[in-house]
Parts: C-alpha cells; structure tokens; sequence
C-alpha cells in the first residue's frame, strides 16, 4: 500500500479536528499513515518553521508536500459538504423536518390535510424560534438591517424570537386564539411588509435572519413566505 506522511496537532487541550479529518481521508485511500502528532505549541511551532508553512495539518506522499486538509481533498478531487456562498440548506433542514413532524403528529391524532397544515406551520415556528434564540445578539444584528420596526425600535429585534415562539407554542395547544392568532398577524404583517420593502423595492440583497443571525440565508420569497404563513394562520385562529 502506498504510504502518506501526516503531522497534525493533538495536545492535552487541543485535537486537530482537520487533522483527524485527513486520516480518515488517507485511510479510505487506502493509504498506510505515519501519523506524527504534535503534542504541544513548541512542537508544532518549530515544524512550521522547518516546513515554512503557516498551519497544520499538513502531509506528504512520497517526495511531494500536499498541504491542509482542503489541499487533500483536491489532491484526491473530493468534495465536502462544507457551507460556502448563499444556501437554503438551513431552512430546507428546518422545514422539512417540521413538516415530518407535522404528518407524524396528525397520523397519531388521525388528523386531516388542515391538521398537518396547521401543526406544519406552528412546529415550523417553534423550531425557527430556537434558532433566534440561541444567540440573540447575532440575531439582532442581521434582523435589524431589514426589518421595518426593529429598524426604529431595536428592542423588537429581541423580542420577536419570544413571539414566534409564543405563537407557535400557542397554535399547537389550541389555547388562547385570540391572543395568539393577534401576535401572529402583527409579527407576520410586519414581516411581510419589510420583506417586500427590502428585496423588492428597495432591490438589497441581504441575508435572512430567519434561521438566527450569521446565516448565509438570502433575504427573499422563502422570507416572505414564513411571514405570510404566520399571518394566514394567525388570521385563521382569530376568525
């Protein structure tokens, strides 16, 4: 078998994930690995002086130095399923599973179509609300760039996850519709109306908030869609 040289960090309070990455790469090559980890700073600081690189982890086929983890990849002409650029995988991740969760849900309750609709759109919610919350600083910071009233009342940017939740939460017990279906029209008004200011009259592009701040989701129909979803179904609640 041929054989790959690899020098990757592994200390007490530190492991490489790249470095393990780029084994098990090896490995699936069918390549026997002299694997070199380092086990502190001044071990891999005097390696990347002697090889004047600037990072590890770094290998070696034969005479030729190959590089990183993403230069192996191109050595062997693989691919990832790393994140680069806009994506919708966030909300295709999110939807689709509350969607499974939906059906399954009205299976159990022997449910209609206007059931699994219902509880799509709420488990729907929910999920994009604990997306908010988990850094709602981050959130702000994307929600505040498009949306109209958080734009003038930056505070809304802080409350809004807690809404959606509220609604989502409330749309799935049936309690309150009054109360709840009111914070989904105005949450979902407001939303639609920014949306529509932004993308197409203003003609920015930005990127969604809607999975939580620091998302490569753009600002556009899928947007303006959940709001529209949580102003149908509010309206529905209400009326």
């Amino acid at each position: 078998m041929p054989t790959a040289v690899l020098y990757r960090m592994q200390t007490d309070s530190h492991i490489c994930p790249f470095g393990i990455k780029s084994k098990d790469l090896l490995k699936r090559k069918g390549y026997t690995i002299e694997d070199h980890p380092l086990k502190n700073r001044e071990e891999t600081e005097a390696f990347k002086s002697k090889h004047d690189v600037s990072t590890t982890p770094q290998t070696f086929i034969g005479d030729a130095r190959i590089g990183g983890y993403d230069a192996l990849l191109d050595y062997f002409n693989e691919s990832t399923l790393k994140q680069e650029g806009l994506t919708y995988q966030p909300v295709i991740a999110v939807f689709s599973t509350t969607f499974a969760m939906a059906l399954a849900g009205s299976w159990a309750m022997a449910g209609g179509i206007a059931q699994v609709i219902s509880l799509f759109i709420a488990f729907s919610m929910c999920v994009l609300a604990i997306l908010k919350l988990r850094d709602l600083y981050a959130f702000s910071n994307q929600f505040v760039t498009y949306d109209l009233l958080a734009m003038r009342w930056v505070r809304y940017a802080y409350i809004y996850p807690f809404a959606e939740a509220f609604a989502g939460v409330g749309m799935i017990a049936g309690l309150l519709p009054s109360l709840v279906g009111a914070v989904a029209v105005t949450i979902g008004a407001i939303g639609a109306v920014s949306v529509c200011k932004a993308v197409y009259f203003d003609k920015r592009e930005l990127k969604c908030a809607c999975v939580g701040g620091d998302s490569n989701v753009p600002l556009g129909l899928i947007s303006l869609t959940e709001n529209l979803m949580m102003l149908g179904m509010g309206a529905w609640m209400i009326f």
